[in-house]
C-alpha cells in the first residue's frame, strides 16, 4: 500500500498542494464530474491528489481490515467508534487497490508520513490502518482509494482551461462526512453561489 512521496517543499507560486481543486460544471471526464480533490503533492514533476467527496460503496473500513488480514474476525466487534466511522471513499482512478489516508496532524510515521501542511498529513501504510482499528490513530482521518495523477504541467494546463476551480484548504470542509454537499460548500469558501457558476469561470 505505500507510495513514494518527497518530502521537499512544493509550496512554490502556482503550486496547489494543500488547496482543493473543484471539477468546473464542463468537466469533460465524468470519473470527476462534481468532484473535491485535495492536492496532497504538486512540484515541476507533476501532482498527486485525492477525490474526498465520492464514497467507496461496496466496502466498508471493517471489511478491508479483514480483507487485509490485519484483524481477525473476532476483534471487529470491538473495534473503536473511530474506525466503525471511518469513511472509505474513491481517492481517483490511479492505482484503484491502493490506500491513502488523510489525516489531521497529531499522527506521524516516520518515513511513512507526508505531511501537506499545518493540519493536513497523508500516510499510505498499514501501520496506520492498524492504529485506527485499535484506537490509537489520528483524531480526524479518511481512506481514499486509488489517486488523482497528473503529469508535468498537465494539472496547471487543465486549470488555465478552466477544468478546476482550486480553493484554499479547510480542514473542517475537507473531513466532514456530509460527501453530498461538499463540492457547493467548497464553492461558498470562495463568495461564489455554485448555481451562478458556469463552464468557463476559471480561478487561477
Amino acid at each position: 500500500m505505500a507510495i513514494e512521496m518527497s518530502q521537499s517543499s512544493s509550496r512554490s507560486s502556482g503550486y496547489f498542494d494543500g488547496q482543493f481543486l473543484l471539477a468546473m460544471p464542463g468537466m469533460a471526464d465524468q470519473r470527476f464530474a462534481r468532484s473535491v480533490v485535495y492536492i496532497c503533492a504538486h512540484s515541476s514533476e507533476g501532482a498527486m491528489g485525492l477525490i474526498v467527496n465520492q464514497p467507496a460503496r461496496k466496502i466498508t473500513f471493517p471489511e478491508l481490515l479483514l480483507q487485509l488480514e490485519l484483524l481477525p474476525p473476532e476483534e471487529l466487534i470491538r473495534l473503536p467508534d473511530p474506525a466503525e466511522k471511518l469513511q472509505v471513499l474513491k481517492g481517483g482512478p490511479v492505482e484503484k487497490g491502493r490506500g491513502f489516508v488523510l489525516h489531521s496532524s497529531d499522527f506521524f510515521i516516520e518515513n511513512s508520513t507526508l505531511t501537506i501542511d499545518a493540519s493536513v498529513s497523508l500516510t499510505a501504510t498499514v501501520d496506520i490502518l492498524r492504529a485506527i482499528a485499535r484506537g490509537h490513530g489520528p483524531q480526524q482521518a479518511m481512506l481514499a482509494l486509488g489517486y488523482a495523477g497528473w503529469s508535468p504541467g498537465q494539472l496547471e494546463s487543465e486549470v488555465q482551461q478552466n477544468g478546476w476551480l482550486n480553493v484554499p484548504g479547510d480542514p473542517s470542509l475537507l473531513f466532514d462526512r456530509d460527501l453530498e454537499s461538499k463540492w457547493g460548500r467548497a464553492v461558498r469558501l470562495l463568495g461564489i453561489d455554485p448555481a451562478m457558476l458556469s463552464g468557463d469561470a476559471g480561478h487561477a
